[in-house]
């Protein structure tokens, strides 16, 4: 039997992060992962999905606006399968990455099913059944969370699909109907929709992204229908019938039922916690009705030595936020200083086209929290660098305190909106005033520019609007 001070349970991103961190602070550390090092993240989800978007970009450009951009084809063939090599190719780059940083910082990788026998016991079956006995001090479970399924829906892989085997399949369907339009059906519909694949989004809530500020759903909305993806929002899907070569998805809305054949249907609802099977209830840790590890703001469940970080908690189910809690985690284990986290204020990506970006209480939000709101917000259509990348639909919008000027949150949609969080959160944590980004100078032309603007007019004195 192995003794360590630290066992960590998942080797996604919060995981894998959590048992560096650890490491570093002088914990013997071992990592216990069931499939792939990197998690769904690295593997199925969000890298091997950046690859795809970006030859989707292209592919659009070449589709639709070859004429604006001076290009013209007599026989465009686009090959969807090496789109999908080169997103593999990247994922095993990051992935062999990760197994490289655990050999550096000395950390036991024990690949196996893990399950806990007692509080501080890990037993782990490797993929031959044979099991081994590890020991902690600490546990930390990071088991992350899977795609929901609709109860009576079955998943076969081909005619029905998760994100899993979307990411890896080298054929388009022929066309598309996608259950749930959060991130990762938003991103999907502009993968499928730019290799010109009839795509369908079907949303129980009233608006697509509803998670988003109400004005980030309107704006994608417009350009997804400008595209010719087809959005049913209110709809409840209350059948999916597989036929010989087609599925029938049924879906109920206010205006009554309609029905929708399809080659493929992506369920893209919801997640559920990967929490059963680790011997979690036997070991007294304390579950949600859902399922989801109940945590204080120092990652500990309710059990002494056993913590919980990550989707598996269902905090903020994204994978930066799942690396946070790691460092977190890993320190209040060492007894380092350490942090609180502001989930509220955690940032947020969704890399459709546009891409979608934000962080803390929409304008909404804010006035019902009690708050005195300012907004300040910039078209892109007057940014210069937006314009030479003929990429310049959406705004930067601000919510802000009127009374004391302090950052509430902010809501970005349009070119490359998922790098230009860092300085507003940034901003955010460090307390500071949209008359201090302002005088902040941005280089110019940069996409930037548009939150020097947006600053500019949450502060009253706003130069080029």
């Amino acid at each position: 039997m192995s003794n360590y001070d630290v066992i960590v349970i998942g080797a996604g991103p919060g995981g894998y992060v959590a048992a560096i961190k650890a490491a570093q602070l002088g914990q013997k550390t071992a990592i216990i992962e069931k499939e792939f090092m990197g998690g769904v993240c690295l593997n199925i989800g969000c890298i091997p999905s950046k690859s795809l978007l970006k030859n989707a970009e292209v592919a659009h450009t070449l589709r639709e606006r070859g004429k604006e951009f001076g290009f013209s084809f007599d026989n465009l063939k686009l090959d969807y399968g090496v789109a999908v090599k080169r997103s593999r190719q990247n994922s095993d780059r990051l992935v062999k990455g990760v197994g490289f940083l655990m050999r550096k910082n000395k950390i036991d990788v024990h690949m196996g099913t893990a399950r806990l026998t007692a509080k501080d016991t890990v037993e782990v079956t490797d993929a031959e059944g044979k099991t081994s006995e590890l020991k902690a001090k600490n546990i930390i479970i990071a088991t992350g969370a899977s795609a929901f399924k609709i109860p009576g829906v079955e998943v076969d892989g081909k005619q029905v699909v998760t994100y899993r085997e979307a990411i890896l399949q080298e054929t388009l369907p022929k066309s598309v109907v996608i259950i749930g339009a959060g991130a990762i059906g938003v991103e999907f519909a502009t993968i499928w929709n730019s290799y010109g694949v009839p795509v369908t989004l079907v949303e129980m809530l009233d608006r697509v992204v509803p998670n988003e500020d109400p004005d980030v759903s309107k704006e994608l909305a417009k350009v997804f229908q400008k595209n010719g993806i087809t959005m049913i929002t209110g709809g409840k899907v209350t059948g999916v019938e597989k036929l010989k070569t087609k599925v029938k998805v049924t879906v109920e809305t206010k205006e009554g039922a309609q029905t929708v054949e399809t080659d493929q249907v992506l369920m893209a609802a919801s997640f559920t916690p990967n929490s059963k099977g680790l011997g979690l209830e036997e070991a007294g840790v304390k579950l949600s009705e859902r399922g989801f590890i109940e945590i204080d703001e120092r990652m500990a469940t309710n059990v002494p030595g056993i913590w919980a970080i990550g989707d598996v908690t269902g905090k903020l189910m994204l994978a930066h936020v799942g690396m946070a809690m790691g460092v977190v985690c890993a320190e209040n284990i060492a007894g380092h200083p350490t942090i609180t986290l502001n989930y509220k204020m955690m940032p947020r990506a969704t890399y459709s086209h546009p891409q979608i970006a934000s962080f803390g209480y929409t304008e909404d939000e804010a006035k019902a929290a009690g708050y005195e709101v300012k907004v300040g917000k910039f078209n892109f259509q007057a940014n210069g660098k937006a314009l030479g990348l003929g990429d310049y639909g959406g705004w930067v919008k601000l919510v802000t305190d009127a009374q004391y000027g302090e950052i509430l949150g902010a809501h970005l949609i349009g070119p490359e909106v998922t790098e230009l969080l860092p300085e507003l959160t940034l901003a955010q944590m460090m307390e500071l005033t949209p008359d201090e980004i302002s005088r902040n100078v941005h280089a110019h032309p940069t996409l930037t520019e548009a939150l020097l603007e947006a600053a500019e007019d949450a502060a009253g004195h706003p130069l080029h609007q």
